[in-house]
């Protein structure tokens, strides 16, 4: 297991660096077999896209290879990072489903300014001071009325500021069930769950999709047959498929939901990016429903500020408990700033800007990939491409890492039987140009067989 040092930076670069030293130093000889990326992600406590980004890096520096059906192995012949970082492009990042930062955003500036102006303001060091678990008042005011639009009026005593969604997801998770207790999701589902489940011991069962995500019918049955405490969804922008829920379908499964008495984990993580969206679950059925909006997906991932709405104060007394215990509290000085850019607008206009950029990428997207076949939300950060018949994940994927592609593959998603699809997020491309390279590269990889690949790349 690779020794990953504490504040080392991103993850994924963390254990490529693990793994390059393991090399250099001898305890890992080449032909060495690596263990299974899902195996090591559940090992080191991260996602599997984090790991699946570590063997890509180390591909590219030539630290390792891949054998169809056999796994990955310490490479024969190390290649020197000067000779690469001159000789070769950079990996266009198409897995990090992160949104785009366009100039228009002025997220720089607007962050450096912004702290500033929390710090100088009268109360300014009280941002510095330890506060409660469930948020400052002030914070949870400007939440409510952040959410105001999408979920009408919203007590305070229900909502909780987290640092974060994964951290709000974790202590969902553990509030509503047991070790060996299950909650379902769909078929497809966030990573970050699948991660959470496996380390909580929690059983995830799936349920069937269709073009608006879960179907209730299914969940129905479902209900039946499990002990169900909870269902999870994303119903707007569904990560991965892009599917979003109708006003009516988002009835019908608060409809189940309470029928079977089980609670629904709303993840409104992409909720805020179309100008115009169905009302939230949480909005249908606010006495069973845990919603969870996050900054990340609407601004930026390095604010890690995330409201949660619970179903009443019980649970949210339960949630800050949680919070308490993992991470004593949001840190005050982001939750800080996020409310002085919701009470300023600042919020708002960043947000419109990153929907006009992400809608930019997606018209690029479907240009270049035209005669492909994929879904896309033409306001959202990421695509889900269906394979063309000749190709299986685990070729595209060696291929793609050859042609210097990050791409993430369905297993990361699937519960059960995973779909030939990969999930393309257009965000993490520092500009039009490096997206447009990516994305032309992929489509010659596409257009050919595995067998003749060699000959273009």
């Amino acid at each position: 297991m690779p020794r990953i040092e504490a504040g080392s930076g991103p993850k994924y670069l963390a254990i490529a660096e693990a793994l390059s030293a393991d090399i250099r130093s001898g305890r890992l000889a080449p032909g060495y077999r690596l263990p299974p990326q899902r195996l090591l992600a559940k090992e080191l406590g991260v996602d599997l896209t984090t790991v699946t980004r570590a063997f890509n890096e180390a591909r590219r520096m030539g630290l390792i290879e891949a054998n169809t059906g056999r796994g990955s192995f310490v490479s024969g012949k190390m290649r020197r990072p000067e000779i690469i970082a001159s000789s070769e492009a950079p990996i266009v990042d198409l897995s990090m489903n992160m949104p785009p930062q366009p100039e228009e955003a002025k997220l720089q500036e607007r962050i450096q300014d912004g702290i500033a102006s929390v710090l100088s303001s009268p109360q300014g060091l009280l941002h510095l001071h330890y506060q409660e678990s469930v948020g400052a008042r002030p914070d949870r005011i400007a939440a409510a009325q952040w959410l105001l639009p999408r979920l009408g009026e919203t007590a305070i005593d229900r909502i909780v500021v987290t640092g974060g969604a994964q951290t709000a997801l974790y202590a969902i998770v553990r509030i509503l069930a047991q070790p060996g207790e299950a909650i379902c999701v769909p078929g497809l589902t966030y990573p970050g769950l699948r991660a959470i489940a496996e380390q909580l011991k929690v059983r995830l069962v799936p349920v069937a999709m269709d073009e608006e995500g879960l179907v209730p019918a299914a969940l129905e049955e479902l209900c039946q047959r499990e002990a169900l405490r909870a269902v999870y969804c994303v119903p707007t922008i569904h990560n991965p498929t892009t599917f979003t829920m109708s006003h009516k379908r988002r009835e019908m499964v608060a409809e189940v939901a309470l029928r079977n008495g089980i609670a629904i984990v709303e993840d409104d993580a992409y909720g805020v990016l179309p100008a115009q969206a169905p009302m939230p679950i949480a909005a249908l059925a606010p006495e069973i429903t845990w919603h969870i909006a996050t900054l990340s997906k609407c601004v930026t991932p390095a604010l890690r500020t995330a409201y949660v709405v619970t179903p009443g104060l019980s649970d949210t007394l339960r949630l800050a408990a949680e919070i308490r215990a993992m991470a004593l509290m949001m840190p005050p000085l982001m939750s800080a700033l996020a409310s002085k850019w919701i009470i300023d607008g600042t919020l708002d206009a960043i947000t419109t800007a990153i929907r006009r950029e992400s809608a930019v990428r997606q018209s690029i997207a479907r240009r270049i990939l035209q005669g492909l076949e994929f879904q896309a939300n033409p306001e959202g950060h990421h695509i889900w491409l269906t394979l063309p018949e000749r190709w299986r994940r685990a070729d595209l994927n060696i291929h793609a890492r050859q042609s210097g592609l990050a791409l993430v593959p369905s297993e990361a998603f699937a519960v059960g039987p995973a779909p030939d699809a990969i999930r393309l997020s257009l965000g993490a491309a520092q500009s039009h140009a490096v997206l447009e390279r990516g994305l032309k590269v992929l489509a010659t990889v596409l257009s050919h067989g595995p067998s003749t690949l060699s000959s273009i790349v």
